[in-house]
C-alpha cells in the first residue's frame, strides 16, 4: 500500500523536494526538519428522527457514492466544534435548523475525494429539527425524504461509515424495541 502522503512531493514549509517518509503517517523535510502528520479529518453525521419514528435520509448528488442514500453531515471546518459543524451541515443540506439531542458514537472511514484518500473520524449525533422547520435539499443532497425505519436497509447507503452507522442504529433500536431514542 502506498504512503498516505505520496501525493505530497514538496515540503509545505520551505518548498524543498526532500520531503521524505518519516513514518507510517508522516513526512519529514530533510532540508528544514518540518514534519507533517496525516491525521484523520473530523466529520459529523446527523441522525434526524421525526415524531413518527422516520429517519431523514438524503440522496447523494455527487461522487463518491453518487445516487446512494446518505445522512446529513460532512466535514467540520477549522475552528468549529463537532456540534457546530453538524448543525451547519444540516442547515446546508436540508435548509432547516436543528438541535442536537446527544452524541451517539463514532466510526472511522476513508473517503475518496479528488483521487485522494481522506481518513475521517465520523461523529454521529442524534438530532431533531426545530419546531416549524421544513426541509429542502441543498448543497450536496440531491433529494431528501423521511423513511420509516422498517423500510431502511443499510445496504442502500453508499458510504461505508454511514452504512455501518445505520446498521448500528437499527440494531440498537431493535434491541431497545423502539423506533426512537
Amino acid at each position: 500500500m502506498a504512503h498516505p502522503l505520496e501525493k505530497f512531493k514538496y515540503c509545505p514549509n520551505c518548498g524543498s523536494d526532500h520531503f521524505e517518509v518519516n513514518d507510517a503517517r508522516s513526512k519529514r523535510c530533510a532540508q528544514c526538519g518540518f514534519i507533517y502528520y496525516h491525521n484523520a479529518s473530523a466529520s459529523t453525521v446527523a441522525v434526524i428522527l421525526n415524531d413518527k419514528g422516520e429517519l431523514l435520509v438524503a440522496r447523494r448528488a455527487f461522487e463518491p457514492a453518487k445516487g446512494t442514500l446518505d445522512l446529513p453531515g460532512g466535514f467540520v471546518d477549522a475552528g468549529e466544534a463537532l456540534e457546530e459543524g453538524c448543525l451547519r451541515e444540516v442547515r446546508e443540506e436540508t435548509g432547516a435548523k436543528a438541535e442536537i439531542i446527544r452524541y451517539l458514537f463514532s466510526i472511522s472511514n476513508t473517503y475518496r475525494y479528488s483521487d485522494f484518500d481522506v481518513h475521517t473520524s465520523d461523529a454521529f449525533f442524534l438530532c431533531r429539527l426545530k419546531t416549524g422547520e421544513t426541509i429542502c435539499a441543498g448543497d450536496d443532497a440531491a433529494d431528501l425524504k423521511w423513511m420509516p425505519l422498517e423500510q431502511i436497509s443499510s445496504n442502500d447507503f453508499g458510504l461505508r461509515s454511514i452504512s455501518e452507522g445505520v446498521q448500528r442504529l437499527l440494531t440498537i433500536l431493535k434491541l431497545e424495541n423502539t423506533n426512537t431514542f
